[in-house]
């Protein structure tokens, strides 16, 4: 058998250990945590559970398709709820949306707004279900984008379908309403991406999501970081925490294994899913070019993360909810253009305890309020700013969003900054998404799969082809899988 290494643990990481286990590798996982999960780690104080990363799931077959690979049943390792909505919208005039798969249900509430809109519904949905069927159904996703060829060939096809022009610009093709404009552009920044530069191929989420639902894994979703590495084991895979990799030595053109806590781990292959800039620094050759890579470029954005227990129920908070600033297109530009700290923001707010009772105490709520903020570039001091910052969100829900004695009720708060992204995670520059998806910085033009200097070093999960989000990392371990079985 031969020896691959892999560096972190995230789902990208997981999700191509199982894969190469099933394929008959000798796979060895390093995490620089104490426990495996990358950015999907869980967070745990006084009776309340928190994800700290990814908080639902989309396109379950994607999911299932790599426990299949492992001869196992996804069924058998986890719960899964439908979420229905998937999110409440709420807009800065107090009206909302409760965003659905249900055709009829959107096309009603979207008649309240403009029924002009409400009639282009189902012609955007068609539009977003061809750029799904290019991506998903006919592999585009799961091909690794390394030489220029595939990306000609796609090309043709990508401006066809409009896939190439800025999301938010197809979007409001289809819709006046300022609501409808943001409900159906505003997905790109799931994944990191800026709705007015990302190219629209990311629109397909709104098909996606449609025909797969959006899901809750009961236990939260570590309980699938615990379902991955449960099959990865039964498989033979190896798993070493607390075991940041330092150094990957390479020699005559390869790379020849990793170091960790001062010991030398000889392997055929070694596979990133560690940040790449991040991979790039602890290469060790005699040729300084190879530390170089390709990570020059726009980096995406950060998120402020809050972690509340709140000894009290608000009903106006579902399971997901988005809460939006008065400013869309400005309040990007802040963060993605402008690197600063506007006053204004606007959030995502996940409680799971809405569906699932065991993540808080009784009658009481964990709540995770994640708010896009610009990276580590602006040079905010978030040892000093965190309180702050985090006090202004609280007395905007209370007093502006209108959360009776919100900040009463508040159990405990911990919060998680760019800082931390950087320190906890070796995320350049705080950011968890890597280098920001435009259109210069996707398929081709991102990191590629595998390296082009060094043969067998590959990379997996959101820093490489097809980008961020829990289907994207997946997506890249089947592209990932497909390179190192053409490598040898």
């Amino acid at each position: 058998m031969k020896t691959a290494i892999i560096i972190g643990s995230g789902f990208g990481a997981l999700s191509l250990g199982i894969r190469l286990q099933a394929d008959n590798w000798n796979v060895k996982i390093f995490e620089k945590n104490q426990a495996p999960g990358g950015h999907a780690q869980q967070f745990k104080k006084n009776g309340y559970t928190f994800d700290m990363g990814p908080s639902l799931i989309t396109a379950p077959d994607i999911l299932k398709s790599i426990f299949i690979k492992a001869g196992k049943d996804l069924n058998d390792y986890v719960s899964l709820v439908p979420l229905d909505p998937f999110y409440r919208v709420y807009f800065h005039d107090k009206s909302f949306i409760d965003y659905t798969g249900d055709s009829q249900r959107m096309i009603n509430q979207m008649k309240n707004f403009n029924p002009q809109d409400a009639d282009n519904y189902n012609k955007f949905i068609d539009k977003s279900k061809e750029i799904y069927k290019a991506v998903i159904e006919d592999g585009l996703g799961s091909t690794a984008f390394n030489n220029l060829g595939i990306m000609l060939k796609f090309i043709p096809r990508a401006t066809k379908l409009n896939a190439l022009l800025p999301a938010y610009s197809v979007a409001s093709k289809y819709f006046e309403d300022f609501r409808h404009r943001f409900m159906f552009s505003f997905h790109p920044l799931f994944i990191g991406g800026n709705p007015f530069k990302v190219p629209s191929v990311y629109l397909m989420i709104s098909y996606l999501e449609k025909a797969g639902g959006v899901w809750y894994t009961i236990g939260g979703m570590y309980s699938l970081v615990q379902a991955f590495v449960s099959v990865f084991k039964e498989l033979g895979g190896e798993l070493y925490t607390n075991s940041e990799v330092n150094e990957i030595p390479v020699k005559d053109g390869k790379a020849i294994g990793i170091i960790s806590n001062d010991k030398f781990y000889e392997a055929d292959i070694v596979i990133s899913n560690a940040d790449v800039t991040r991979t790039y620094s602890i290469l060790k050759s005699k040729d300084e070019s190879y530390r170089n890579g390709n990570v020059s470029g726009k980096y995406s954005m950060s998120a402020f993360l809050m972690f509340l227990g709140v000894k009290k129920k608000y009903p106006e908070l579902l399971h997901h909810t988005i809460i939006l600033s008065h400013r869309y297109k400005e309040l990007v530009t802040d963060i993605f253009d402008r690197h600063i700290l506007p006053d204004d923001f606007s959030m995502y707010v996940h409680v799971p305890s809405k569906t699932d009772p065991s993540m808080a105490p009784e009658g009481c709520d964990s709540i995770y309020i994640l708010v896009p903020v610009t990276n580590l570039q602006a040079g905010v001091d978030w040892d000093k700013e965190k309180t702050t910052y985090g006090d202004k969100i609280i007395n905007f829900l209370e007093n502006n969003f209108g959360l009776e004695d919100f900040k009463n009720n508040i159990d405990f708060i911990d919060y998680f900054t760019p800082k931390d992204f950087l320190l906890q995670r070796n995320s350049a520059f705080g950011t968890p998404w890597g280098l920001e998806p435009v259109l210069t910085q996707t398929a081709y033009f991102r990191q590629h799969n595998q390296s082009k200097k060094i043969k067998n070093l590959f990379f997996v999960g959101a820093g490489t082809h097809p980008g961020a989000g829990l289907p994207g990392v997946m997506l890249s371990a089947e592209a990932t899988e497909k390179l190192i079985k053409k490598y040898h």
